[in-house]
């Protein structure tokens, strides 16, 4: 019996160990199955959505590509979602003369984009406690004392009322010479200029007050704007591309670097912003040497860590970088959607910042979105050059971009050349003046030399170049007895027309 039942307990515990191991078995094969499943599911939807970068990626450039050919946008991008770069790249030349082509390595103007480089030099002046930013400006320039009642804070947020000396200088100024900030000063220390509104009753932008706001950081380091921006701002953050300089007032040979073009008149052919064939006008070339409101120049890839150092704090404290960015209001109540140098959108799940520039030939764009975190650096070495904006938008939210800029279309010179001449409004005030110019038809007025160039979208219909984003059509309607009816349309309203007698 003994034996029997000792034979019985092995059999069973055979068994129960049998079918304990094959229950092992079957749970750690369904284990490997579902984790397999789990990460060829992972590398399906690695595979979809590096597909999906890739097919954004060529909607990107395709459109890019399409404003290079058709002179609406020359320079380097780099565009980046959420840590992904989706693209880097330039566009045309960065001079014509050698043919060098634009790329992420080439140096642009930065304009206006300057301004937040100026603003960022403010706060660590306040965080050194050498300012605050209520003191009033004629504490650093006493000679200005007749503006008493404008505040650093004033300046930064373009609520002071100053004067804009882009305006006011170039009419008596002397055409032989290259304007300083000191010569800035000394040009209102002579006028002595009322403001134009009082302190904080409005916003308006002005490129006085960061010019000022260049010389108080002269005044309080004793170092130039150039250097103290280079210490304490660039080399820090490793933008080893990124610099002020006036090329006109310190010309120098540097690599990489783009020249700033502009439409000779009545040409299609691109010359730097002082030649004689482009115009009289020579602010640019007077007005080099007054830095703070424009003159840093940088790359896009520079560019892209001074953004990774502000959403990080990497150089300002998060309530440094607070103070920065806040809408703040007018005494009237209103907001003033600027900060320190930067255009400030914010709201509901809703925090983007950045800055748009033009001067000299060259045009810029910085702008950075927090919430979504995307980054989208345009520079450009030619007049005011577009930015597809809200088709960029649209690509990186998979949505399926709306045209935004017209795409050119072949059309016979005889067909083009039928819109050539003079349109009289029913008023008679102004004349509007088409001529065809390779392939477009130019517009200007009696009054105003516009030298617009609009390119053929459909038979009737001519699309501006719209340079500085400004859209513009023209639209040619043949009437009954023979006329042709001129319409001058911006965003789709009319704003002008005319009536050509055949």
């Amino acid at each position: 019996m003994r034996n029997h039942n000792q034979n019985h307990n092995q059999n069973h515990n055979q068994n129960h160990n049998q079918n304990h191991n094959q229950k092992t078995n079957i749970i750690t094969i369904m284990k490997k199955q579902i984790l397999l499943f789990f990460v060829c599911l992972q590398v399906c939807n690695c595979c979809f959505a590096q597909e999906e970068r890739n097919h954004q990626r060529e909607q990107l450039d395709s459109i890019f590509s399409m404003l290079n050919a058709q002179n609406q946008f020359n320079g380097s991008l780099l565009i980046v979602e959420k840590g992904t770069i989706m693209l880097n790249k330039g566009y045309g030349y960065r001079d014509l003369e050698k043919q060098n082509l634009n790329d992420n390595n080439t140096i642009f103007e930065l304009a206006s984009c300057s301004k937040q480089f100026t603003a960022a030099a403010i706060v660590l002046l306040k965080r050194q406690g050498k300012l605050n930013y209520e003191d009033k400006l004629s504490k650093y320039i006493p000679e200005l004392s007749f503006w008493s009642d404008v505040t650093i804070y004033d300046m930064l947020r373009h609520t002071s009322g100053l004067p804009d000396y882009v305006f006011d200088m170039p009419p008596s100024w002397d055409k032989t010479k290259i304007a300083t900030n000191e010569d800035l000063i000394q040009f209102y220390v002579k006028r002595k200029d009322t403001l134009e509104f009082k302190p904080r009753s409005k916003h308006s932008y002005n490129n006085t007050n960061y010019a000022l706001l260049a010389s108080i950081i002269e005044r309080l380091t004793g170092k130039t704007y150039a250097r103290f921006l280079d210490e304490n701002i660039f080399k820090p953050l490793k933008m080893k591309n990124t610099f002020v300089y006036s090329r006109r007032l310190s010309p120098l040979k540097l690599k990489n670097y783009a020249t700033g073009y502009v439409w000779a008149t009545n040409s299609f052919n691109r010359v730097t912003s002082e030649n004689p064939l482009y115009s009289n006008n020579t602010m640019v070339y007077n007005l080099d040497g007054i830095v703070g409101g424009a003159k840093v120049n940088s790359t896009t890839e520079d560019i892209y860590k001074w953004l990774m150092a502000l959403k990080n704090n990497t150089l300002f404290t998060k309530e440094e970088f607070a103070v920065m960015t806040e809408v703040t209001k007018t005494s009237a109540g209103k907001n003033i959607p600027y900060g320190f140098g930067l255009d400030i959108s914010k709201g509901d799940n809703k925090f983007a910042f950045g800055h748009t520039g033009s001067w000299d030939g060259y045009a810029s764009l910085i702008y950075y979105d927090m919430i979504k975190d995307r980054v989208i650096i345009t520079l450009q070495n030619f007049s005011m050059g577009a930015n597809p904006s809200n088709n960029v938008f649209q690509i990186l939210d998979g949505l399926q971009p709306v045209t935004e800029y017209r795409k050119k279309i072949a059309l016979p010179e005889t067909e083009i050349q039928k819109y050539i001449g003079s349109y009289t409004a029913e008023s008679e005030e102004d004349v509007q003046i088409i001529t065809y110019l390779d392939g477009y038809l130019v517009h200007n007025s009696k009054r105003i030399p516009w030298d617009l160039r609009f390119f053929p979208v459909s038979g009737n219909e001519f699309q501006g170049i719209r340079q500085g984003g400004n859209d513009g059509v023209l639209r040619f309607t043949t009437l009954d007895n023979g006329d042709i009816k001129l319409e001058m349309l911006s965003y789709g309203e009319l704003v002008g027309s005319g009536l050509k007698s055949h």
